[in-house]
């Protein structure tokens, strides 16, 4: 992308995503608004992070995607926009619907809509989920080495392609799921350059990981404080797991030559090579914090899936892109930065 007068926007910028985004454009030399209203917890460290390190570039527009004049001003200085503002919770969303509907799909809307009021058109990235393919019922598995692969093994040798049909599972899903389709439609409906990424479970710095989302993180950091670790299920359920910059590398490729991505969806994780368990994931926590945490089971959790893994073929053959940092390499370095980081990043509830 040539250098532009406007800045990247990025909503939910201080969040975990955003934060990583957000920092590899500015050491770029680029300028980057951050979009957030600052309710997660941890994020202010993040941002205040963020300040630290870039001074000069980087805006913060202390806001709500729900607040559609918030929106607008921020929008109005775009060249670019992550759109990573959500309500990022499965278990939130079952308790409280109507929060996840106006964040999630409602807020996605808004800043669709005030995109769409611009003389120019600027590109969007989505970040969708796994979810919309909701539980994966008829995905056949059994228990290989103490972890669920699938019968198939098609699917075992490349993962969940986009071809799945959608099956939205949960409000959560719901939410992610109907944004989803309202990105890739205002591709076809009013020629907005948008591109969507169906995420599996992203893991690295800056994560501030709790037991409802950013699972990875949570088990290092449970690690770290010698307190125990609830598993929902059995543990041997199976995820893709993708280092945060890998995930950055993908998104500057999508956004960065919108024209062969545009009003599509891709599946991006870390494919079969960094396929991993619950257990196993702890396991090499353990190994790298020298503590193995204490166990506890709890029931399986609405909508969660046995085995997923991306199939992220379609992605690599358009953009040339491939996964670098690999499971072990990338748990070493959120664990060493956890370590560094452990007191705050524990203590700090805001």
């Amino acid at each position: 992308m040539k250098q532009g007068t406007g800045r990247t926007v990025i909503t939910g910028g201080a969040g975990f995503i955003g934060t990583n985004v957000a920092d590899r454009l500015l050491r770029a030399g680029r300028s980057v608004v951050v979009l957030d209203d600052l309710s997660r917890p941890g994020v202010r460290r993040n941002l205040r992070w963020l300040r630290e390190q870039h001074p000069g570039r980087l805006t913060i527009s202390e806001g709500d995607v729900r607040d559609r004049s918030t929106v607008r001003a921020a929008l109005r200085v775009a060249e670019r926009v992550f759109h990573f503002a959500a309500q990022v919770a499965v278990t939130t969303s079952v308790t409280d619907p109507r929060h996840d509907f106006a964040v999630n799909l409602a807020g996605t809307l808004n800043v669709l809509e005030e995109l769409r009021r611009l003389d120019r058109p600027v590109p969007l990235l989505f970040t969708s989920t796994n979810k919309v393919y909701g539980g994966l019922e008829d995905v056949e598995v059994t228990d290989a080495a103490g972890r669920y692969e699938p019968s198939d093994p098609q699917l075992r040798r490349h993962g969940i392609s986009e071809r799945r049909p959608l099956d939205f599972c949960s409000p959560y899903g719901c939410s992610k799921g109907g944004a989803d389709q309202y990105v890739l439609d205002y591709a076809k409906s009013y020629g907005l350059p948008t591109v969507v990424f169906r995420m599996s479970c992203i893991y690295g710095l800056h994560q501030q990981g709790n037991e409802d989302q950013g699972w990875v993180a949570h088990f290092a950091k449970q690690a770290l404080a010698n307190e125990p670790i609830t598993l929902y299920g059995d543990g041997r359920q199976v995820r893709d797991v993708l280092f945060i910059d890998d995930l950055v590398e993908a998104m500057l490729l999508a956004t960065g030559d919108i024209e062969r991505f545009r009003g599509q969806a891709f599946n991006l994780g870390g494919g079969p090579d960094n396929a991993v368990s619950l257990l196993e994931v702890i396991e090499m926590v353990s190994a790298f914090t020298g503590a193995k945490p204490r166990l506890e089971f709890g029931d399986w959790r609405v909508g969660d899936q046995r085995w997923y893994v991306s199939d992220t073929r379609r992605f690599q053959q358009v953009s040339g892109w491939s996964t670098k940092v690999d499971v072990k390499a990338g748990l070493e370095r959120l664990v060493g930065w956890l370590q560094g980081e452990r007191h705050p990043l524990i203590a700090e509830v805001s």
